[in-house]
């Protein structure tokens, strides 16, 4: 008779097998290639706020998605939005030399240091944003969330496009 495990147990080791076949501590791998540690530091830390912020607005889209949407969550979510893309253009997160051409792992294009009007342009469209999508969410009203998806989406996006690889 097989053995049952408690789901949790099983999330758990499902979760270390993909993070196992990830490649494995790209801190490692940027030291070995070369990089000061704190252009691994910024790094990680930009590459760790920028993760935050996507599993926050998951959380939103998701919520909006469920029969009853959890305001207070979403509004808790939007809160983390704002927190994070606040920090992209006050941080130290992107110091020259910290881009795909580094031989990092990062997504970051040169772009971002040849037309830095532009990125900081790209970075307050977002902060923007995401405070709009605080106030829909303080509303309580789902379709304003919903039509603030679109506009943070948007902003997303239109930053994704310039400054950042696309792997895809």
């Amino acid at each position: 008779m097989p053995i049952r495990q408690p789901a949790p147990i099983l999330a758990a080791t499902a979760l270390a097998l993909v993070l196992s076949g990830c490649g494995g501590d790209s801190g490692e791998a940027e030291v070995a290639a070369g990089l000061a540690p704190a252009l691994t530091g910024a790094i990680e830390q930009r590459q760790d706020n920028f993760e935050g912020l996507g599993d926050a607005f998951k959380v939103i889209r998701d919520q909006l998605e469920a029969d009853a949407p959890d305001m207070a969550l979403i509004t808790a979510s939007a809160e983390t939005i704002v927190a994070n893309a606040g920090k992209i253009t006050t941080s130290d997160w992107f110091p020259e030399g910290s881009g795909v051409d580094s031989g990092a792992d990062t997504e970051a294009l040169a772009t971002i240091w040849e037309q830095p009007a532009e990125f900081e342009a790209a970075a307050t469209r977002l902060a923007g944003a995401s405070e709009a999508m605080l106030a829909a969410a303080s509303s309580g009203d789902p379709a304003a969330v919903g039509a603030q998806v679109m506009e943070l989406g948007g902003a997303c996006k239109n930053c994704h496009d310039t400054f950042r690889l696309d792997k895809d």
